[in-house]
């Protein structure tokens, strides 16, 4: 019964993760979806940035505090360690819904691209992220870092062990193609209001100040190996490749 209930939860986390990350195209495109980042009644400028602000400092406390190695020792020790990595991508769904629920526009237009074929390219940009987002989460593994992999070798009895640290196709351009992918969605908009560029801003700052915080804890954990990965590869802007960037071991974001 135990382990039908860790991989029900798992099974689950991973569904509200997933179709939060759906959610967020429509949200950022304007389309589809009921709550957009440009969608609604708007609210006076201060009002609006400090609601927005909030709730996107909801967002980044959860997603970097319970990343924590840290925390993950002290919430493992009330949570089976199976479904600590489901319990991080529900929070993060519901936290993501959240965002896009009280989101409040923000409309003076920063940019509106007119051309029609230069307002194609920005758009096949914004798709292109996406594509880099979700491609770069099979390349080292989807359903290790969405908590799939950890309740199904919990359901088989099997103890979890951690990926070998691979850097295959764009691991060997950038050291987080998943999060170059998302700054592409972020900033690719033909249409760019007050609002979503609050979005792209802190969402680009965050991102930017996590990434420091994981490599260090890539740094402390994979030692030698990840600071030769880091002196090859860039983190997220592709430079000329002046030599070929071995795979050495173990699982990035």
């Amino acid at each position: 019964m135990k382990r039908f209930l860790t991989i029900s939860y798992g099974v689950a986390a991973y569904f509200v993760g997933f179709a939060a990350f759906l959610y967020a195209i429509g949200f950022l495109g304007n389309f589809v979806v009921s709550h957009r980042v440009d969608d609604g009644v708007a609210r006076p400028v201060p009002e609006a940035l400090v609601v927005n602000l909030l709730l996107l400092a909801a967002f980044g406390v959860q997603h970097s505090l319970m990343a924590r190695p840290s925390f993950k020792r002290w919430w493992t020790r009330i949570v089976p360690p199976s479904i600590e990595r489901s319990t991080y991508v529900l929070a993060t769904g519901l936290v993501l819904a959240l965002v896009f629920w009280q989101w409040r526009p923000m409309l003076p237009v920063i940019w509106d691209v007119s051309r029609s074929g230069a307002r194609i390219v920005v758009q096949l940009l914004f798709w292109l992220g996406w594509v880099i987002v979700l491609a770069s989460t099979f390349m080292i593994n989807h359903f290790d870092l969405f908590g799939l992999r950890q309740v199904y070798l919990a359901w088989r009895g099997r103890p979890y062990t951690d990926l070998e640290f691979r850097t295959p196709l764009l691991y060997r351009v950038v050291r987080h193609p998943l999060m170059l992918g998302f700054l592409v969605v972020f900033w690719a908009s033909p249409r760019m209001t007050l609002g979503h560029l609050l979005f792209a801003l802190v969402m680009t700052g965050y991102i930017l100040f996590a990434l420091r915080w994981e490599e260090r804890d890539l740094t402390a954990a994979l030692g030698r190996q990840y600071s030769d990965y880091r002196s090859r590869v860039p983190m997220l802007i592709p430079r000329p490749r002046s030599g070929r960037a071995a795979p050495v071991g173990r699982k990035l974001n």
